[in-house]
């Protein structure tokens, strides 16, 4: 595998991933805390009124409430759009999953039904597609009881014309890419991650090929449970899951250069630190990881290996990468902010001792971003790039 370099991007790529979203903007939380502080100043001006005092103490409440909710979206990118906030409404009881379905248009995560015939069927696997500027997006539905996953949407991004019959018999590589833990789900790629719009941006700037883009649901149907894309001890097995269920059945279904030559694995923080663990478990399977902001430790989250020594210690790869012995070549991207400058050492860390072990790894760093949906969503490009960089080197098959 030939070293492969930060990919340098066109302005108008990496400017709209750094964008804010409209529901992003810190002019929000700034008018809620304004209107805050002006309903204060009238509740103290009319302090001797008991219904003023009663109802603007309550207003001045719930306004800055609003401020700081907003405020940390602000800085965190999870809400962007107005779909973005009907998808989070949807993961609420019944009053906020009622307005989250009236406010979902549908475009970034699709849930009309029907199923597309020219992929071909998979055993067990549902889909429901959706199309959007040129893209197609299907939930695939994979369960797999066996392993303790009792459901699992995956979605999956298929580049325009792959449903064309002049690419009938064209091949695509694969993408998988991992959400965070806790109460991260497969929609968050397509949404605060905004790999549609990333896609079609590489695409029409001739940057990358076609390629299809799978955000797996890796929550075993738990969301709120921190999994790390584990093979829990006496619970659900996500990284056989993963790389076992859900690789194969998208292989099946679709039109896949199904070697891992043509197969990248990736994901954001707790994700990020899945596609690291799984990716070196399965060298057979991916050739490419990308990695944003990064961490090589289970920390707090090891206590869902519930006190196993022996998965403690082969899940963990600060401990198992300085001595690992690579049966194939993989190479790694790397994404950081500057702000956080704990993720620039941990990455530092990880790409020195992969290339002490002969592999091929890149630090890429988005200056003075975060470990935030933010510097996921501004360095996908990058990461996209680089994996399609690899997958040129070896031909694909028509």
């Amino acid at each position: 595998m030939i070293p492969q370099a930060d990919p340098v991007l066109p302005p108008e790529v990496t400017a709209g991933a750094r964008d804010l979203g409209p529901l992003e903007s810190p002019l929000i939380w700034l008018a809620f805390v304004s209107a805050a502080v002006a309903v204060l100043a009238v509740v103290i001006s009319l302090w001797r009124t008991r219904r003023v005092r009663r109802w603007g103490l309550s207003a001045f409440g719930v306004l800055l409430l609003l401020g700081a909710i907003t405020a940390v979206n602000s800085y965190v990118g999870y809400v962007r759009t107005s779909d973005d906030l009907a998808r989070l409404l949807q993961k609420g009881p019944t009053m906020a999953n009622a307005i989250g379905k009236i406010l979902d248009d549908g475009k970034e995560a699709p849930d009309a039904s029907g199923d597309d015939s020219s992929a071909g069927p998979a055993p067990g696997a549902g889909a429901k597609p959706g199309t959007t500027g040129g893209q197609k997006v299907d939930v695939v539905s994979v369960a797999d009881p066996a392993h303790g996953v009792p459901s699992g949407d995956n979605y999956v991004i298929l580049p325009p014309g792959y449903t064309d019959p002049v690419n009938a018999a064209h091949r695509y590589p694969v993408v998988y890419l991992i959400h965070g833990y806790p109460f991260g789900g497969p929609r968050d790629w397509l949404a605060s991650g905004s790999a549609p719009d990333t896609l079609q941006a590489l695409q029409r700037a001739n940057v990358i090929e076609p390629m299809i883009v799978v955000s797996v649901d890796m929550t075993a149907g738990n969301p709120s449970q921190d999994w790390e894309c584990l093979d829990v001890p006496g619970g659900p097995q996500l990284e056989t899951y993963l790389a076992k269920t859900v690789v194969p059945a998208i292989d099946h279904r679709y039109r896949t250069v199904a070697d891992r030559a043509h197969r990248a694995l990736g994901g954001m923080s707790g994700g990020g630190f899945g596609a690291l663990n799984i990716g070196l478990h399965h060298t057979d399977e991916f050739g490419t990881l990308l990695i944003a902001l990064p961490y090589d430790d289970l920390n707090d989250s090891v206590g869902v290996l519930n006190g196993n020594q022996s998965a403690i210690a082969a899940n963990t790869p600060r401990r198992y990468l300085p001595t690992m012995k690579f049966s194939a070549p993989i190479s790694v991207m790397l994404a950081v902010g500057t702000g956080a400058p704990t993720d620039v050492t941990t990455a530092r860390r990880i790409a020195d001792a992969l290339r002490k072990r002969g592999q091929d790894a890149v630090v890429h760093a988005e200056r003075g971003f975060n470990h935030t949906w933010h510097t996921a969503r501004a360095t996908l490009p990058y990461l996209l790039a680089f994996a399609d960089q690899n997958f040129r080197q070896s031909p694909a098959t028509s």
